[in-house]
């Protein structure tokens, strides 16, 4: 799923049948490392516990994304959903 979406209505619709990819708005990993995870943990939050959501960019990662935002993006994901697992 792209950003354009809110992972929890998708989640309502669908159920548990399916996993959901994707969430992240791609431009995200411009901003600063606080900001990264801020989204993270708001798109963790949508979703909800349980499981079904490969967590991912909503879109490819532009090519001059500092490497850095990157890595705090992947360390930001496994560190918040561990919050969420049920």
């Amino acid at each position: 799923m792209d950003w354009t979406t809110d992972i929890g209505d998708a989640r309502a619709r669908v159920g548990d049948r399916v996993a959901l990819q994707g969430n992240l708005d791609p431009t995200v990993l411009y901003a600063n490392p606080d900001r990264i995870r801020d989204e993270v943990k708001s798109i963790l939050a949508k979703f909800g516990k349980g499981t079904g959501h490969i967590f991912n960019l909503g879109h490819g990662i532009l090519p001059d994304i500092p490497v850095e935002h990157a890595k705090e993006f992947v360390r930001a994901v496994k560190e918040e959903s561990q919050h969420y697992h049920s």
